[in-house]
């Protein structure tokens, strides 16, 4: 699995999913512009040693980006308000799950051009604007690894 944030802007967020992504062997990226710096103290805090453990790569932005993923890799936009939600998909290995910034999402022309791949997480309180980063990624990357049976394989916290 792929997880990608796009112009992530609160290092603590960063690091955990960091640290999500080495504990379950799932790849970062990590698009820039960042609102931080990659040595950042509450990063590093965040993420604790995992750094070291972790497949991660940095794009400049997202036309660099995009050009990675292979030929038949999903690319998969974590947003609320999309038509879908997560649990309504069947996801497999080689899928992208890519998240916005904290404070503005994705932008809505990628949502747009990517309708049929837009999946929110369900909000049951209205007032709610919207859940943490890392704890939205950590809901759909386990979802993701619950559908391909890899949640036997990870060790039992």
């Amino acid at each position: 699995m792929h997880l990608v944030l796009v112009e992530p802007e609160i290092p603590p967020n960063t690091g955990n999913v960091a640290r999500l992504c080495a504990a379950t062997r799932t790849t970062l990226h990590l698009i820039e512009p960042l609102g931080f710096k990659l040595d950042d103290r509450q990063l590093k805090r965040a993420g604790m040693d995992y750094w070291q453990h972790l497949e991660w790569h940095r794009w400049p932005d997202w036309t660099a980006f995009q050009k990675q993923p292979p030929a038949g890799a999903r690319l998969w936009f974590i947003e609320s308000s999309g038509p879908k939600l997560y649990t309504e998909v069947r996801f497999a290995p080689d899928d992208y799950l890519v998240f916005g910034r904290e404070t503005a999402g994705l932008p809505k022309k990628l949502l747009e051009q990517n309708r049929e791949r837009w999946l929110r997480i369900p909000m049951f309180n209205e007032l709610s604007r919207s859940l943490n980063l890392s704890n939205c990624a950590a809901l759909v990357l386990f979802e993701a690894l619950r559908q391909q049976g890899f949640c036997g394989e990870l060790r039992e916290t």
